[in-house]
């Protein structure tokens, strides 16, 4: 992994200048996540045009979202913050959930999501890192503990054990299930539940396989991307533009042409639209539709 490399495209040029590669500290770790995710956006448009994301391979993940300025959905944004964590010497542990966001009641859902479980050395603290949760993305590291409320730059998060009656599905022969929870006004909402069981690699190259083509999969069936911003998060689900600000205010516009969602796509997600084969005539099908 091209730590320089990775240090310039999240905006950390003068750290990257200064020879030296960061320590892994406390300090790091919340400067690296927070502006990774104001500048490295969520996106799945290789799905959306029929690309499967086939390769989690640090090389092939810095690759694209370092080399090509392009951003990627949780399997390539964690997998890529991994890699860079474990070269800097924090410990990481990959870990997988079940997305219950926006979710009626009902079966199981797939493991279809990575976060990270993240060690600095010399602290018996925890941290759960998730770069790769779109609209929700927590912009700052979280303590692995649970029951507590924990204010970041933008929302409140917290982690609860899994209660069956709060859309939480529960596997009878899994110990130990989780949920990820986000305070939207006065509400918690549960995001995804996950165990703190370590996954081995060939599970996610399994969860980004079937994100990226089971035709009921979100990223194949419209374009989508996510970003967030000082005190903003900017979404965009095909041509719906929807910009939440932290005093709870809402701005959403609606794009009319391809061209105004690719100015966007690049303007505002700083996404290299240019690197996306098929882009155009995608959107313009699906603009077509309706």
């Amino acid at each position: 992994m091209d730590i320089n490399a990775y240090l310039r495209r999240i905006g950390l040029v003068g750290t990257a200048d200064s020879g030296e590669a960061p320590a892994p500290t406390l300090e790091t770790l919340s400067t690296l996540v927070t502006a990774h995710v104001r500048t490295i956006s969520f996106e799945g448009l290789d799905p959306y045009v029929g690309i499967p994301v086939a390769d989690l391979s640090p090389r092939a993940l810095q690759h694209k979202m370092i080399g090509r300025r392009r951003g990627g959905f949780c399997f390539e944004q964690n997998g890529l913050l991994a890699a860079v964590l474990t070269d800097l010497g924090f410990d990481v542990v990959p870990l997988a959930g079940r997305v219950v966001w926006m979710r009626e009641p009902g079966p199981m859902p797939a493991e279809t999501h990575k976060l990270l479980n993240v060690g600095v050395p010399g602290e018996s603290t925890r941290y759960l890192v998730d770069v790769g949760f779109g609209g929700c993305t927590p912009p700052n590291p979280l303590r692995f503990v649970l029951d507590e409320a924990q204010s970041t730059d933008l929302e409140d998060f917290r982690v609860t054990a899994v209660d069956p009656t709060r859309n939480h599905p529960v596997d009878p022969e899994v110990a130990e299930q989780l949920a990820m929870e986000v305070r939207i006004g006065d509400d918690w909402r549960p995001m995804y539940l996950f165990t703190p069981v370590p996954r081995p690699p060939v599970d996610s190259l399994v969860g980004a396989w079937y994100a990226s083509t089971h035709p009921s999969s979100r990223f194949v069936a419209g374009a989508t991307a996510a970003i967030a911003t000082a005190t903003s998060r900017l979404n965009l689900a095909g041509a719906q533009l929807t910009e939440h600000h932290r005093d709870g205010s809402t701005v959403k516009t609606t794009l009319g042409s391809v061209a105004e969602i690719l100015d966007v796509l690049d303007a505002r997600f700083g996404i290299d639209v240019e690197d996306c084969p098929g882009l155009v005539e995608r959107l313009t099908d699906s603009l077509a539709a309706g």
